[in-house]
């Protein structure tokens, strides 16, 4: 079981692997760590890396997110179209900080509950621990809903008529 913040889904879509891989690609900055050129947010949604079978985005902000989900995404061709395997996942880094919090605040509360008889302390550590997780969990999810909107119209998963 996975605690922090996560998300799956599967999408099924009537276009091929490489359509759908080419509709990604448009809508997709490369990512270019050191390349601090501006470029029109218009153009383009996601940041990310794509290849034919396999993807990595994330939405293209001009602000630090640090709840902003990570989409892995995995494409397979089916008889009539391809099926795509989606996971929404916090970036590494936020995952380290969150986990590094919860083990201070834990590690805080076992201290003054063992060692200082601090009862009261040791209830406001594992309460600010609870409370990193959900508010981790919250915002992440609004910011998965706007992802997955965006995903979903970008990728029109019919054709349209």
């Amino acid at each position: 079981m996975n605690i922090f913040p996560h998300h799956s889904e599967i999408l099924v879509s009537s276009f091929s692997c490489e359509e759908v891989a080419r509709k990604i690609a448009a809508v997709t900055k490369r990512v270019n760590y050191m390349d601090y050129g501006e470029y029109s947010i218009e153009s383009y949604r996601f940041n990310g890396e794509i290849d034919t079978k396999r993807f990595r985005l994330s939405l293209l902000i001009k602000r630090a997110d640090s709840f902003l989900p990570l989409i892995h995404g995995k494409i397979e061709p089916t008889s009539s179209g391809c099926i795509l395997f989606l996971k929404y996942t916090l970036f590494p880094s936020s995952i380290f900080f969150l986990a590094f919090w919860s083990f201070v605040t834990v590690l805080m509360a076992v201290l003054f509950m063992f060692y200082d008889k601090q009862w009261l302390y040791a209830a406001a550590c594992l309460l600010a621990g609870t409370g990193n997780f959900v508010f981790a969990w919250v915002y992440f999810k609004s910011k998965l809903k706007q992802s997955q909107m965006i995903f979903h119209q970008m990728l029109s998963l019919q054709e349209k008529s």
